[in-house]
This record gives structure tokens, sequence and C-alpha cells, in this order.
């Protein structure tokens, strides 16, 4: 019987670690698309010979170009930081979880030579 519990207990781990890789897989993709919004909108600026604009709250205010770029680069390395830890998060939980799984696979093998 305590071994039934021991496996309780590891699938319930299981699924909070599963969990928890899910909303870091979320963040991280939320993160990648802003990152790609910041990439597309450094490229229209390097096109550009016009003046530039941003937007603040709700409103659209003239900006200078150069300033512009320099705070969506700044965005873009916080951004890539960011992302990368997200990375390290996703592999040192994935890990955990294969590992919850060897276990529960283990203590299921042993479980069915102890019945026969």
């Amino acid at each position: 019987m305590s071994q039934n519990n021991n496996i309780e207990e590891i699938i319930e781990e299981l699924q909070t670690i599963e969990k928890k890789l899910q909303n870091v897989l979320a963040e991280k993709q939320t993160l990648e698309a802003e990152a790609n919004e910041v990439k597309n909108a450094l490229t229209e600026l390097s096109k550009t010979k016009e003046e530039v604009y941003k937007i603040l709250g709700g409103i659209m205010v003239r900006a200078d170009k150069n300033q512009l770029i320099k705070e969506l680069e700044e965005k873009e390395k916080i951004l890539s930081l960011k992302i990368k830890a997200l990375e390290k998060q996703e592999d040192i939980i994935t890990k955990k979880s294969d590992e919850m799984r060897e276990k529960i696979q283990q203590s299921l093998s042993a479980n069915k030579n102890n019945l026969k």
C-alpha cells in the first residue's frame, strides 16, 4: 500500500511540475512575440526617413528616431535575457519531469514484479 502512496505522491509532484512547465512556456511565448514586435519596429525604423512617433498611454507623440532606436534595442536585449532565463528554467523543469516519469515507471515495474 505504501508503494501506491509513493507512486501517487510522485504523480502529484509530476503534475505540479508539468503546470510550472506550461506557465514557463506560455510566458516564453509571450516574450518571444513581444521581441518579434520590437524587431519588426526596429526594421521599419531603419527604413523610414520621415518623422517617427511613439505611443505613450493613449496618445501618439513625435519622437527622436535615434532615441527610439536606442530604447527599442535596449528592450530587445532585456527581452532576449528574459527568454534565455526562461529557456534555462524550461530545461531544468523538463529534466525534473523526465526524472519523475522515470521514477513512476520504475515504481510501476517494481509493483508488477511484486504482484507476480
